[in-house]
């Protein structure tokens, strides 16, 4: 099955409750006001309108907006996918739009929703770079071209997933990219194709190292749930790490053996590329004796201590500083 006739969006926001805990979409731009009430419905009112909520909107901005509000309102169509990744989670999520257009007067921000069905929640690491750099545009709300295929490949298998989009593609957007996270999932892809068990659990050493901890690896086969025994500095408390390196997320009964492990006055630390079920997070809220480090905290403290790496890992992360414009999407 192609997918040529499918329409696909992508959506950004920053509140993963509305969107995953309510199943909604939904866009802000709460000065506009309801956007069915935009009468005739046309792209030139909507400009009208615009100009008249943000008479100090720059055109491109104002093209850039109306754009997105119109599309929401009276391009996007029942039955149509849409694509949410989540920087909390750092989940690809996919559903199908199942709801016409409404306003919520009484959201804070988000006023201007759609009911959505999710279907599937895959961690990002499971995706091509192409994909990842089209749905870092920095629109809140667009239309997916390029990848289409891989990502429905993940709910239909009868869908054919293209290879990755040509170099001239992926360029044609990158500036358009939170860098932030295309830069966390070079990272983690990096990490998750090219070092698995053994070899994991040495670059983590080496991280804690950078952090100021004297580590010791444990023997392959002979850990008993340890991968890693910390200290930070001669003295106790011991602490005492297991890490995990597959995408799919940690559950309650993976941490309770590492507790199981832990001796008296230990401390323990889980490390993994991935994430926690919300189980998994409830238990390490009750046992503060261990720390949980997901995916993404994980890769903020690879940047932070990134100079302290030793250099085969920083020849296999290859990275550099660099600074860019940091845009205000307050007004949205």
């Amino acid at each position: 099955m192609h997918s040529d006739d499918i329409k696909v969006w992508g959506i950004h926001t920053q509140d993963d409750e509305l969107f995953l805990g309510e199943n909604k979409i939904a866009i802000g731009w709460k000065k506009f006001g309801d956007l069915s009430k935009i009468k005739p419905a046309s792209k030139d009112a909507f400009k009208e309108q615009y100009m008249k909520v943000y008479p100090e909107s720059l055109k491109k901005s104002m093209l850039s907006s109306v754009g997105m509000l119109y599309r929401f309102i009276y391009e996007i169509q029942v039955n149509d996918y849409i694509i949410y990744p989540s920087k909390k989670t750092r989940m690809i999520n996919i559903g199908k739009v199942i709801g016409e257009y409404s306003y919520n007067e009484k959201a804070i921000e988000y006023v201007n929703q759609r009911d959505v069905k999710w279907i599937k929640h895959i961690p990002r690491t499971s995706f091509s770079q192409a994909a990842l750099y089209e749905i870092g545009a920095a629109m809140s709300l667009f239309t997916i071209k390029n990848n289409v295929d891989e990502f429905l490949s993940y709910i239909d298998d009868k869908f054919k997933h293209k290879q990755e989009s040509k170099s001239d593609d992926v360029l044609s957007i990158i500036s358009a990219c939170d860098m932030v996270e295309l830069t966390k999932d070079f990272i983690l892809n990096t990490l998750s194709q090219n070092l698995k068990g053994f070899a994991i659990e040495n670059f983590i050493a080496n991280l804690l190292e950078a952090m100021g901890y004297r580590t010791t690896i444990s023997k392959k086969g002979g850990d008993s749930g340890i991968d890693i025994i910390a200290y930070k500095d001669e003295l106790p408390p011991r602490i005492v790490v297991q890490v995990k390196s597959g995408n799919d997320k940690i559950r309650e009964t993976t941490i309770q053996s590492l507790k199981g492990a832990k001796e008296d006055g230990d401390y323990g630390l889980f490390v993994t590329l991935s994430g926690y079920t919300q189980n998994a997070i409830e238990y390490l809220k009750k046992n503060p004796s261990i720390r949980g480090i997901d995916g993404n905290e994980l890769c903020d403290l690879i940047l932070k201590y990134y100079d302290k790496l030793d250099d085969d890992y920083k020849k296999l992360i290859p990275l550099k500083l660099v600074y860019i414009p940091e845009i205000d999407d307050n007004h949205l």
